[in-house]
């Protein structure tokens, strides 16, 4: 090999080691970017296709079993028909096998059904109750991230929204096809924030301020549902991610000590390290500790976060109240804080 071959490998050599050096540097920074962005914007989650005249919707029993809500379903059904809807029945709706509405399978099957089905745009949760996480890993999605449908309801049915969040999709947090009330003003008011929320019209909401919220704006995409199946979810792929989002949490029947306990348990898995706010529904029929806990739940709720700088907006009309206003969870929202009056906006 004479000189100037030599000479020619050697700077050959160099110039490759000078692109990989830039291409790795480039690299690095665009992973960081990356990880940046995924932390204070996050991926914005596909938004199934608004319902509209003539589209069809099913009811189906993921959980809890009915009894005597027949009548209650078809006023549901009446309900979505007087939108304009097409209304199917699950198979296994009203089937009864112990504390479920049938077996696991029967329960899948009827869900699996509907989330398949191209013609099926909504798929509407009749309870809650307990059942949704035994049938989550029979489901089979791969359908449903191609043609998303919406998924409602709240409680139990958390359990999907946090699961079908992993998947990259938006869902409704509102009232179930077996709880509907028609004769009080804040049912009706609750019934109409569902219909905008399925129709695709704008959701807004200004509520009269608590003296305990932690003042301020925050932005995100919303998350959330209820405390006990968000806690129940940690560690599976499942779990919720709160990164760079606004956290919705409600709860019912529960000691103070166990929503302590759950909301420890979401602070030691890092769920608020990188929250933009959180948003409190209601804490229905919260029972009395013995000896008593000391404290109200609202600053319960404060000191479990006095060590991020968030807003807290309190006594958010949803959960399991009578006045349960609709949330798309997965969809950007701006909440603002103030004294008197706050706002929470679905962009």
């Amino acid at each position: 090999m004479n000189l100037n071959t030599f000479t020619k490998i050697i700077q050959m050599k160099r110039r490759i080691k000078f692109v990989s050096l830039v291409l790795s540097l480039i690299s690095f920074l665009s992973f960081g970017q990356t990880e940046n962005d995924s932390i204070l914007k996050p991926m914005k989650l596909v938004q199934p296709n608004c319902l509209k005249v003539g589209d069809s919707i099913a009811i189906v029993s993921p959980a809890g079993i009915l009894i005597d809500k027949e009548e209650s379903i078809e006023k549901a059904k009446k309900l979505a028909e007087s939108w304009g809807l097409k209304v199917f029945i699950g198979e296994h709706v009203f089937t009864q096998n112990n504390h479920f509405s049938g077996t696991d399978n029967e329960r899948a099957s009827d869900f699996q059904k509907a989330l398949d089905n191209p013609r099926i745009r909504a798929i509407w949760c009749a309870r809650g109750g307990y059942g949704s996480v035994r049938i989550l890993d029979k489901l089979e999605f791969t359908k449903f991230k191609l043609n998303p449908k919406w998924i409602i309801g709240y409680s139990d049915i958390t359990a999907f929204h946090s699961h079908i969040h992993n998947l990259g999709v938006e869902t409704i947090h509102a009232m179930m096809a077996s709880s509907l009330v028609f004769d009080d003003q804040e049912a009706k008011e609750s019934i109409e924030t569902f219909r905008k929320a399925l129709f695709g019209e704008e959701l807004r909401y200004t509520i009269t301020s608590s003296i305990d919220n932690r003042k301020g704006v925050g932005e995100g995409i919303l998350v959330g549902g209820n405390l006990s199946i968000l806690q129940s979810m940690l560690g599976s792929n499942s779990q919720i991610n709160v990164e760079g989002k606004l956290l919705f949490i409600e709860e019912i029947g529960e000691y103070k000590y166990q929503i302590d306990r759950m909301l420890q348990s979401l602070k030691r898995a890092g769920v608020f390290n990188h929250c933009k706010g959180l948003i409190v529904g209601d804490m229905s029929s919260l029972k009395k500790n013995t000896p008593v806990w000391g404290s109200s739940i609202e600053q319960l709720i404060l000191d479990i976060v006095a060590d991020y700088d968030f807003p807290v907006l309190f006594n958010f009309p949803a959960g399991h109240e009578t006045d349960n206003r609709a949330l798309i969870l997965g969809k950007m929202v701006q909440m603002n804080i103030k004294k008197g009056t706050s706002e929470v906006v679905f962009k």
